[in-house]
C-alpha cells in the first residue's frame, strides 16, 4: 500500500537515505523551493530534475519561512499540505522541509550529487552550488514552462493581474 507521508522526513533520515544510496551508487539529485499552488511548471521542472539521476529529494520553505520570503499573504498552502502534494507525486523519492532562510545547511547535511534549480537563476546564483562542486558533484539549471508562477496565480486570483 502507498503512503505518500513516508517519504516526508527530516534532515537525518534524508542524510541517511542519501548516503546509502550513494553506497549503491546512485545519483541524487536536490532541489528546492516553496511550491506554494503547485502547478504545471512546478511539475515540469520537478519531472526534468529527476530525470538528471536516481533519486530526487525536493526541500520545501517552511510556512515562516516562505512569508518571509513572499510577504504575509504567502503561503496559501500550508507546509504540511505542500509537502504532502509533492510527496503524493510518483517522481518525487523524498521531501524534506527547512526553514532557514536557504537551503545552504541542508544541502550541506545531505550532500547530493547534483544539484539543481530554474533557469532563471544563474549558477553563481544557485545555494550550495560551491559545496555540491567541491565534492564532485553537478550543478544544473533546468529550462522552466514559460508564463507559469505561483506570484502570477496568486496575483490573478486575487484581481491583481
Amino acid at each position: 500500500m502507498f503512503h505518500s507521508e513516508e517519504k516526508i522526513v527530516n534532515w537525518q533520515q534524508a542524510a541517511e537515505k542519501v548516503a546509502a544510496l550513494q553506497q549503491e551508487g546512485k545519483k541524487v539529485v536536490f532541489t528546492n523551493g516553496c511550491f506554494d499552488l503547485v502547478h504545471l511548471g512546478h511539475v515540469d521542472y520537478l519531472e526534468k530534475a529527476r530525470n538528471l539521476g536516481d533519486f530526487l529529494v525536493v526541500g520545501i520553505n517552511t510556512d515562516k519561512s516562505v512569508s518571509d520570503l513572499k510577504g504575509p499573504l504567502r503561503p496559501v498552502s500550508s507546509e504540511k499540505s505542500r509537502a504532502r502534494v509533492l510527496a503524493a507525486m510518483s517522481f518525487i523519492d523524498l521531501v524534506v522541509m527547512f526553514g532557514e532562510p536557504t537551503p545552504k545547511e541542508l544541502i550541506e547535511e545531505i550532500k547530493p550529487d547534483i544539484l539543481t534549480k530554474g533557469n532563471d537563476y544563474t549558477i553563481e546564483n544557485i545555494v550550495g552550488a560551491d559545496f555540491v562542486m567541491s565534492r564532485g558533484g553537478k550543478v544544473e539549471t533546468l529550462p522552466l514552462v514559460e508564463g507559469y508562477s505561483t506570484t502570477n496565480l496568486v496575483n490573478r486570483m486575487s484581481g491583481q493581474s
